[in-house]
């Protein structure tokens, strides 16, 4: 009898174990399944333009914006405009050089109060976009985001003088 009460104990933890092992190899696939599809939400977020819902003008009149500003805008719209990405290389390569010409608009960046506010608005999405485009491991990827900058960068003029 004890034999018996023992068999039943071992293979109750032994099948118990089993299960528990399903069970978390079943929960940890669910959860890199929902993890990947937060990224893929996340990205798609982060390279529509929907800022363009919260960016406002001064009373319908475009923010004055500096000089500087307008300059290194008009300067990443010709980096695209001349850029031809072949490869997720290429890619990189101008998100690097779109990085450069966009930290120096923000360290130049002399514009206070309410047309500060509102340019943050238009390069909060744009720092995402181009971080998003130096990450990119297929040019599929690198199409896509780089319409999305493009769109931003132009839509600046309908904001900005």
């Amino acid at each position: 009898m004890k034999k018996i009460l023992i068999a039943t104990l071992l293979f109750s933890i032994v099948f118990t174990s089993c299960n528990e092992s399903k069970k978390n190899n079943i929960e940890s696939t669910i959860d890199e399944q929902s993890h990947e599809k937060e990224e893929i939400n996340n990205k798609e977020n982060k390279i529509n333009n929907n800022w363009i819902n919260h960016i406002a003008l001064n009373d319908g009149i475009k923010w004055n914006a500096n000089i500087e500003t307008t300059q290194g805008v008009h300067a990443m719209l010709s980096e695209l405009n001349k850029s031809n990405p072949k490869t997720v290389e290429d890619y990189i390569s101008m998100a690097n050089r779109l990085n450069d010409e966009k930290n120096m608009v923000i360290k130049k960046c002399t514009m206070k109060g309410a047309s500060h506010d509102n340019l943050h608005i238009f390069l909060l999405p744009l720092i995402e976009k181009l971080d998003l485009l130096s990450e990119i491991t297929t040019t599929k990827e690198g199409m896509e985001i780089t319409k999305s900058i493009k769109e931003n960068l132009e839509a600046y003029t309908n904001y900005f003088k």
